[in-house]
């Protein structure tokens, strides 16, 4: 199948590649399906919907960040990220991680309750 992206081009993708979030994301609960991209000379993962190709949520692994973050069985932790022209100015969101099971081919998006995982937590420091 094929996927026509604004960011990415054409991208050839099979049905084993598709994650499926039953719930969606917050603010995005129609979106279901995705695919996780990761270009090799990037830092950052994609999270693409296939279901509206045009939306595109950048991501990083948060244990980079916090090697402590909660964690889930068979899930690894990602965090939205806020892009800005000034690198001091990028933050992820560890407030509602995107957790993502690769081998069960699906993700799901909660909000940690815990007040030391902010909604803008900088990514880049002086």
């Amino acid at each position: 199948m094929e996927l026509k992206t604004i960011q990415f081009g054409t991208i050839e993708y099979k049905d084993e590649n598709v994650l499926v979030f039953e719930k969606g994301l917050y603010g995005f609960e129609e979106l279901q399906k995705f695919l996780l991209i990761k270009r090799e000379e990037d830092l950052f993962f994609y999270l693409n919907s296939i279901e509206e190709p045009e939306i595109v949520f950048p991501l990083i692994g948060i244990r980079i960040i916090d090697d402590t973050y909660p964690q889930e069985d068979d899930y690894e932790a990602f965090g939205i990220v806020k892009f800005n022209k000034d690198p001091k100015k990028i933050t992820v969101n560890l407030k509602a991680p995107v957790y993502i099971s690769q081998g069960k081919k699906s993700g799901y998006q909660t909000i940690i309750e815990d007040e030391k995982y902010p909604v803008e937590f900088p990514l880049f420091k002086e």
